[in-house]
């Protein structure tokens, strides 16, 4: 076959578009499929930089795509990683209510449990709070036994083993630069050469909205960054906490607010906080691109949503500038945490799409357009799901492209 032909296509090597051409490659053997990744690595984005932790499903609105495929998805991935040897533990969470107003919340939280199909996810008093974190204070919490900590990049690169051993071919180094919608196939233009595939599945994160405007799609949102900025507990400060200590969530926003999580080498990431990002790679707080953060300025979805949520934009932003006001944030959950106590540790950029009406789209966004498919919003929980929601991208493009699939 020529060398610069494909029959698929898959735009992006975060844990998605791996596990979407893992999926493929087992489902289409004889089709010809290539990865194209621009970064020298796969899983360099936001695959490379969330907080690796397997999440339940408890947080999402029953019915909803996410809902769906992210406990179907934790199980799945569960299952993957004790297939090849993936380190994970599966530790469980305690999500707590510090005030009375958060009391309802977390009540709703356990009524999504139960209609999400979620076991074992227990209600605890006052005083039964420190039987799971004895450093932890609130009026009460639920504990969900089901969430656990994966390495994410370790996951990425064990699909990435299994789309090569399939046949299938991971193309790094190759940004797309431009694509031609042709009748019957596309021609991507990229760093590395031309390549001409008959069908494409765009799975490129924080640039989806962008690639899928080159292929000819119009969909109807455009992904806005919003940087997420953590710290680390001092080694001597570890013992504060033992699991995933979660605040219960404003249910106005996709985010869930400044957290612990205990990592497989024992260290404890605190955060992220939510701000906007200059660039859609923006991982430095002074990381600044004309272009893309003029895109974002230009876009009247971002100002209808700047005008609801400003309050709340203004106080992540003194989160973000300061780190006694980050720490006051985690008292709330741990009342002996001190400014002295943590360090920064990196940061991390969620592609989040906002409608033309200023909405932060909550679920999975999917938009069929002829040969192309197009991933367009799978923030968190996506790497948790991600073989679930690689599934779900498989049985549409078989049924949209009329690809025959090996095992049906």
């Amino acid at each position: 076959m020529d060398a610069g032909k494909a029959d698929l296509v898959i735009v992006g090597a975060g844990i998605v578009g791996l596990a979407t051409a893992m999926k493929a490659v087992q489902a289409f053997p004889d089709l010809r499929i290539i990865v194209l990744e621009k970064e020298s690595k796969i899983a360099e984005h936001q695959t490379g930089h969330n907080s690796g932790v397997i999440h339940s499903g408890i947080y999402y609105r029953p019915g909803s795509i996410k809902a769906k495929l992210c406990v179907s998805g934790s199980a799945s991935l569960v299952s993957f990683c004790e297939e090849h040897g993936v380190p994970y533990d599966i530790s469980g969470k305690l999500i707590v209510a510090t005030s009375g107003n958060q009391i309802a919340g977390l009540m709703e939280l356990q009524n999504r449990a139960l209609r999400n199909g979620i076991p074992a996810v227990r209600w605890l008093k006052m005083d039964e709070i420190q039987e799971f974190e004895p450093h932890a204070k609130g009026l009460c919490a639920l504990h969900v036994p089901g969430t656990g900590i994966v390495d994410y990049r370790v996951v990425s690169k064990k699909y990435a083993e299994v789309v090569s051993l399939h046949g299938g071919q991971i193309q790094t180094n190759s940004a797309v630069l431009k694509i031609r919608a042709l009748p019957n196939r596309f021609v991507i233009e990229t760093t590395q050469g031309e390549l001409e595939a008959s069908y494409l599945i765009n799975c490129a994160g924080l640039y989806s909205d962008r690639i899928a405007r080159m292929a000819g799609a119009t969909p109807d949102l455009k992904i806005i960054p919003f940087r997420g900025e953590y710290y680390e507990l001092l080694r001597d400060k570890r013992h504060l906490v033992r699991s995933l200590l979660y605040p219960v969530p404003d249910p106005k926003f996709p985010f869930l607010g400044v957290h612990f999580t205990r990592h497989l080498d024992g260290a404890i990431e605190a955060g992220p906080n939510a701000v906007l990002a200059l660039r859609r790679e923006g991982y430095g707080k002074f990381d600044f691109d004309a272009r893309e953060l003029l895109e974002t300025l230009c876009y009247g979805g971002f100002w209808s949503m700047a005008s609801k949520f400003w309050r709340t934009g203004l106080h992540e932003m003194w989160r973000s500038a300061s780190r006694h006001s980050f720490a006051s944030a985690l008292r709330q959950l741990i009342p002996e945490i001190q400014d002295s106590d943590l360090v920064s540790a990196g940061a991390g950029v969620r592609a989040q799409a906002v409608d033309a009406k200023g909405v932060l789209l909550d679920d999975f966004r999917f938009v069929q357009s002829g040969r192309a498919l197009h991933v367009c919003n799978v923030p968190s929980p996506a790497a948790t799901a991600s073989l679930a929601i690689a599934e779900e991208i498989v049985r549409m493009a078989g049924s949209q492209f009329g690809f025959t699939r090996h095992n049906d």
